[in-house]
This record gives structure tokens, sequence and C-alpha cells, in this order.
């Protein structure tokens, strides 16, 4: 069956359909889930109730277009909500001396290379939890779940040109983040960061 195919089942009811497209979609939205709030129990649950809803929501899911953006948009949306209700720690400790930037998360690290590995992506997380919710939104679509840019404006209501804003905004922003706390400290990073947040907010 196809993916098409496995949607209209499960749109019908059908249990086994159901399951599929939950054990197809509950990586990449637990990924995104992390990505977006940081904690592997947040994330989880997160995932759960994005999944559910998704399913739930089936009979409004438009069989015209694709079904990965609508339901990262479902995930991107309870995180998004959960973030606007707790106040963010930020740490940027650990921040490695390179491969700070190589964002595609590549192949499992070796044994020898598995505790620098867990340091620089507590690194990279840290940077992307400096960053509004939107804009670590369509940086984690951009770079873990690999959307086009199309994709991410449909899976987050904005325009394509402001896909690409944000995108080079946080990529710079984050870029800028990390070399000033190698220089200055990160709680002067963090308070720039918070006031970019603010500037461009309405794209």
């Amino acid at each position: 069956m196809t993916e098409q195919e496995w949607i209209m089942a499960a749109m019908h009811g059908e249990e086994s359909a159901i399951s599929w497209l939950v054990e197809a979609y509950q990586p990449m939205v637990y990924g995104l889930c992390y990505r977006m709030l940081g904690s592997p129990t947040d994330a989880e649950d997160a995932a759960q109730d994005a999944l559910v809803k998704a399913v739930m929501s089936l009979q409004s899911f438009d069989l015209e277009r694709p079904f990965k953006p609508w339901v990262l948009r479902i995930a991107s949306n309870l995180c998004t909500d959960r973030l606007r209700r707790r106040r963010p720690e930020v740490s940027l400790d650990g921040m490695g001396d390179d491969g700070a930037w190589e964002w595609q998360a590549g192949s499992d690290p070796s044994p020898e290379q598995q505790l620098e590995a867990r340091e620089r992506q507590k690194a990279i997380q840290a940077l992307l939890e400096t960053l509004s919710p939107v804009d670590r939104l369509v940086v984690t679509l951009y770079y873990w779940q690999d959307l086009s840019y199309e994709e991410i404006a449909e899976a987050t209501h904005l325009s394509v040109s402001a896909v690409k804003s944000r995108l080079f905004r946080a990529r710079r922003g984050m870029a800028e983040c990390w070399a000033q706390n190698q220089n200055e400290g990160a709680s002067q990073c963090n308070t720039g960061m918070r006031e970019a947040h603010y500037v461009g907010h309405a794209q």
C-alpha cells in the first residue's frame, strides 16, 4: 500500500492503518518535539498528544496535500503552546571548539566520539533554546526534518519569504551567540538573543 492508501484506510477507521501511520511518523514527530522542547520526557508527551490529535483530526486532512507538513504542524502547534506556558532555562555551557554548525545529525558517533557528540548536541540544543518558538520551529523543520521552504510555509502558515528571512536571522543569531559566548559569556548572549526575538516578530 502507498502512504496515501494507508491514510485513506485510517480515515475510514481501520486500526491497522492507524497503527501504521503512528509508527511511521512517531520518530519524526518525537524529533521535532525534542528539538522544540529540549526535554525527552516533554517530547514524548507532546509527540503522543500530537499523534493522537492527528488521528482524531484525519477527517479534516486534505488528501491533495502532503501529509508530513500537516502532521508536523499539529506537533509544532502543541510544542509552541507548551513553550508559551513555561519559562525556558538556557545554558550555553559545553560548547565545543568545532563542529558546532554541523546541523545534519548524520550517522551515529563511534564509541570514541560519543562524549564529544553528546556535548555538541547539548550545545546545539542550548542554542536552539535561545530562539523564539517560531524561529526554533523553522530551523528544526529545515535542518532536522528536511522540509523545503514551501513545506515549512505550509506547516507554519508563514509566507515563503518569511520562512527564508527567519531561517537566515536564526542562523546568523545562533552563530553570533556562539561566538559571543566564547568571548563574553552566555548571559550577554542570551540577552541579545531575547532582544532579537522581538525584532521582526511580525514577519
